[in-house]
């Protein structure tokens, strides 16, 4: 009996169930689409903005790097760098002393930083509870499945092939297809969750060098200068030399 017999002999309850199970396939198969979609892009233009955000660290114009950021608006690290540099220019436009408002810019940026996980996490929980409960709705029409067959030889007294094919089908059917929308659902799911901590680590160090760079720590400041004067060259100055007679 071949899978399309199988599907001739299922009842009605059984076919529900399966067609229940290929709704959240068709669920689960777009959401993996549209979250590889959307992982790619952002790695993408991340890997686009990252030079960018080098060469600020570095030296470079912030003017380039908002520019950056607004060209590369799906980067995870582009909104976390602009969120920030966005905060400070504006403490500096109202007045206020810039080196004061670190801990506004630590605020943003770690709101930022939710934000976008919040985002890049979005639709997740779906595939994760379609993993979880396919197989259990499959072993329900499983279970269904065997009770119609017991109850087909209860009303006939026989337990030939042809009284039981309609529960057995149910029953094989409906363990297969909860299976089958099970293992790409949790395969994704963990896939994107590693991911996702990928660019939780990006954005955390995206935040601490731009912190490092848009604020002097007192520390940082004090090895600054003492490089400076180990590598400044010392010139021993002469005084007028006196004769004594």
């Amino acid at each position: 009996m071949n899978f399309t017999e199988l599907l001739r002999h299922v009842g009605i309850f059984g076919g529900a169930v399966i067609v229940s199970l290929a709704l959240l396939s068709v669920f689960s198969v777009a959401m993996i689409i549209d979250k590889h979609r959307r992982f790619s892009s952002t790695t993408r233009e991340s890997e686009k903005f990252k030079p960018e955000f080098k060469k600020f660290l570095h030296g470079g114009d912030v003017q380039n790097l908002v520019e950056a950021g607004r060209l590369h608006p799906n980067s995870h690290v582009a909104q976390v760098v602009s969120a920030g540099i966005i905060e400070y220019d504006s403490v500096g436009q109202s007045g206020g002393d810039p080196t004061a408002s670190l801990e506004l810019v630590t605020s943003a940026l770690r709101d930022s930083i939710s934000e976008t996980l919040i985002q890049l996490k979005r639709g997740l929980g779906f595939l994760a509870t379609i993993g979880s409960t396919a197989p259990f709705v499959g072993l329900f029409g499983t279970v269904v499945g065997i009770i119609n067959a017991f109850r087909s030889i209860a009303a006939t007294g026989s337990g030939g092939m042809s009284v039981v094919s309609g529960g057995i089908a149910e029953a094989l059917v409906s363990t297969a297809m909860g299976i089958f929308v099970a293992i790409p659902a949790v395969v994704a799911f963990n896939h994107f969750t590693g991911k996702i901590e990928t660019f939780h680590v990006e954005m955390n160090r995206a935040s601490s060098q731009l912190v490092n760079r848009l604020f002097k720590i007192p520390e940082l400041k004090g090895l600054d200068v003492e490089m400076a004067d180990v590598k400044a060259p010392t010139v021993k100055k002469e005084g007028p030399a006196y004769a004594t007679r």
